[in-house]
């Protein structure tokens, strides 16, 4: 089975051409121009240089979020193009899950992050058993503190699977002091080539995905950003300005 992979939610954009468990390409910038720019651009260099023809891939796998809310929609519109396009479904893959799965096999708890501003993270907790990826703790977005007391708590459990923990993604290099500070040595940290988002994990969970019928239309697909974004919560304070009453009118 083949899978198309897709990568916007942060700052990466990546595009990866899965055939079984062999990767036929795979395309990552990491840098300042946006997913609006590259991305297209991208399937295009990899479907002619490669000789990749859309048609015959079996789904396409994008990671939903959450993430930038730019990206997130780019992504997802690109996905929901391709899918109207070529009539193939859409592998809605977690974000935080695919950033786990970069560092597949890993010995230690896994916890990526993706920074969401006002000491806030995008996060879960993953570990690996039996070659499957096993969710901890469900993606969520917290507070940083928050969640390095939860996990101090988790390496105290007696129950504990494992003794440290591994943190990857663009929160790493906002709040690596602080995780050191609370963690010490039981917080390690993924090399540069395993800790940002691969098109190539969001292929290969799709293909798991896909594998379980775990699939959706490009019509239904939506992306999951968790969180309202400045403008909806700007706008959402000016719709209830509107309603609000003023102190001189009658409160029953």
């Amino acid at each position: 089975m083949k899978v198309l992979g897709l990568e916007a939610s942060g700052t990466v954009a990546g595009v990866a051409v899965l055939e079984d468990d062999k990767i036929l390409a795979e395309y990552t910038i990491n840098h300042k121009k946006t997913h609006s720019k590259t991305l297209m651009p991208m399937i295009e260099e990899i479907k002619n240089r490669f000789d990749i023809d859309i048609s015959t891939v079996d789904a396409i796998a994008v990671n939903k979020g959450p993430g930038s809310y730019t990206g997130l929609r780019i992504g997802s519109a690109t996905a929901k193009g391709l899918g109207m396009a070529y009539d193939l479904p859409i592998v809605s893959v977690p974000t935080m899950e695919s950033m786990a799965y970069n560092l597949w096999g890993a010995e230690g708890y896994v916890c990526p992050m993706i920074d969401a501003r006002r000491n806030r993270v995008y996060t879960g907790i993953y570990y690996f058993s039996d070659g499957e990826i096993i969710t901890h703790t469900d993606q969520d977005v917290v507070d940083v503190d928050d969640l390095l007391d939860s996990i101090c708590e988790m390496l105290e459990d007696e129950e504990k699977l494992y003794d440290d923990i591994i943190f990857l993604g663009d929160g790493v290099l906002i709040y690596r002091e602080r995780i050191v500070e609370r963690l010490d040595k039981k917080a390690k940290f993924a090399p540069a080539h395993m800790n940002r988002q691969k098109a190539s994990s969001v292929a290969s969970l799709g293909l798991k995905y896909l594998e379980r019928g775990e699939t959706e239309t490009a019509s239904e697909h939506r992306p999951l950003y968790l969180m309202l974004s400045q403008a909806e919560k700007e706008r959402l304070d000016e719709g209830k300005s509107l309603v609000e009453p003023s102190d001189t009118t009658h409160r029953i």
